[in-house]
């Protein structure tokens, strides 16, 4: 078989199966597609070594009969996701050398059921981003490309959705705190599903906020999704937030029947400045729907609107929280000192050199938003914003709404380096349809349904009721077969 990279786990775990390919050949393809991929800046830190290892273990448990459906699957991990031994920096500077001793839930997880490490993935800072360039690393590139011009991935999963897109590796991991999944996967023509939350462990993740982070599976296709989403997800004891849901079998839930189903679609969605493109790929995408058998139907979230701004002060605020633990002392960078300075300056000056703009924009944000003279204005006024929130979304499910289809993102790709830095909020409407999710806590899958003028893919999401990723992925499935999207980047990396 040629071009193992370019396979889906599907079809990875079929073709293992029978034998026809072993884990080796697949790790070996995947690793020659990450060198010739350089000027994809996705993978920032290699484990070659460590993946062949883990290659020639998963053969021998696929010789043994103990494979699991992502036995010898070949996948990347973004760089958010602590990995025992292998250096974990989530695109700080502030914890460069850090080396975590322990292994995250979610990665544990994937190599307890037999999948392979390739390496660690691009990202924004702290998760914090919607185009890849707030990275130390430097930004993540869209291997989609227009007249000669870089174009952003998105973000924070920036690396993520540009390795599966580019076929560096057969699915990736992502985290998803106000679109990081779900904006990259539509801006790259590929699968990225925000579980519930809850449903998938944050232990072992390092956390922006942590009432919204929530860790999820990139791939190729909605069956991919339902594949890794199933070996992702456990009860966590370590997380406290963890549900104890058991976790189903996603892929049996994939029967492509949605007869009778109701779809809803927000009419506050319908923003000023949509552009057209969008607007007619949504109507296709409801209509593709309505020819399957649902019903589709108009429904109303009357909060949506508060959404971005409760977003921008919740987010910050538990950053500025979770944050103030690097200062240092015990780990990553340290600031050298000079003579006189105490531990106050040590603080200072570390944490000026070690957080990019972006992130010090956001825990000053946050912090200022914490103080005693505004935390009932702007904090506890945003949580009363993201209760209403919720309860906008549990009304339309009260009143039979299955799933609600809206896009993922308000435009395609932009390229690299075009956001206005002067102007944070530009950048913050990328998230305008993809947050609130996260405040009410729902899950939530993009899926690739067309192109845009440029030649450049367009997602729509569907958003599903609370710990019914089966439901939402058979939504998905159905939606995926009548777009029947199969376009791919040219290669020019």
């Amino acid at each position: 078989m040629s071009d193992l990279n370019k396979l889906t786990i599907a079809d990875a775990r079929d073709a293992l199966a029978k034998g026809d390919v072993t884990s080796v050949e697949l790790t070996d393809a995947c690793l020659t597609a990450i060198e010739g991929a350089g000027a994809l800046n996705a993978f920032v830190h290699h484990t070659s070594e460590r993946a062949r290892d883990m290659a020639r273990a998963a053969d021998q448990r696929l010789k043994s009969g103990d494979a699991t459906p992502m036995t010898g699957i070949p996948v990347g991990v973004k760089d958010v996701f602590c990995v025992e031994g292998v250096p974990g920096q989530a695109a700080s500077r502030i914890l460069q050398g850090f080396t975590p001793e322990y292994e995250s839930t979610v990665t544990r997880n994937l190599w307890d059921a037999g999948a392979v490490m390739l390496g660690k993935l691009n990202m924004d800072e702290f998760a914090m981003g919607s185009a890849n360039e707030s990275s130390c690393y430097g930004p993540a590139v869209n291997p989609w490309k227009v007249d000669g011009r870089q174009l952003t991935p998105g973000g924070s999963s920036g690396g993520s959705a540009a390795a599966v897109a580019a076929d560096l590796c057969l699915a990736a991991t992502g985290t998803d705190t106000g679109g990081s999944i779900r904006q990259p996967a539509a801006f790259t023509g590929t699968v990225g599903l925000k579980p519930t939350y809850g449903r998938v462990s944050r232990w072992g993740v390092i956390a922006y906020a942590s009432s919204l982070d929530q860790a999820g599976p990139m791939t190729k296709t909605v069956r991919d999704a339902a594949i890794m989403l199933g070996a992702m997800a456990s009860v966590d004891p370590q997380d406290s937030t963890s549900a104890d849901h058991p976790v189903p079998d996603y892929e049996s839930a994939l029967t492509g029947d949605i007869r009778g189903k109701r779809i809803g679609i927000p009419r506050e969605y319908r923003v000023d400045g949509m552009p057209s493109e969008i607007d007619a790929l949504w109507q296709k995408g409801a209509d593709m729907l309505r020819d399957a058998g649902a019903e589709v139907v108009e429904i109303s979230l009357p909060h949506t609107k508060y959404a971005l701004p409760a977003y921008y002060v919740i987010a910050p605020a538990e950053a500025s929280s979770n944050l103030a633990r690097y200062d240092g002392v015990r780990y990553g960078h340290r600031a050298k000192l000079g003579a006189g300075d105490g531990i106050t300056e040590m603080y200072e000056k570390t944490r000026a050199e070690g957080f990019g703009p972006e992130v010090q924009r956001r825990v000053m944000i946050g912090t200022y938003v914490l103080s005693a003279g505004f935390y009932d204005a702007y904090y506890n006024r945003a949580r009363k914003v993201r209760a209403l929130i919720k309860r906008d979304f549990d009304q339309a499910f009260a009143d039979g709404i299955d799933a609600i289809l809206a896009p993922t993102t308000p435009s395609a790709a932009f390229a690299l380096g075009s956001l206005d830095q002067s102007d944070p909020v530009q950048a913050y409407l990328n998230d305008v349809f993809t947050v609130t999710l996260n405040l009410a806590g729902l899950p939530g899958i993009s899926v690739p349904v067309g192109l845009d003028s440029q030649g450049l893919p367009l997602g729509l999401q569907l958003i599903g009721r609370p710990f019914e990723e089966g439901d939402l992925l058979n939504h998905a499935l159905v939606l995926e077969r009548a777009a029947g999207f199969v376009a791919k980047p040219e290669r020019w990396w």
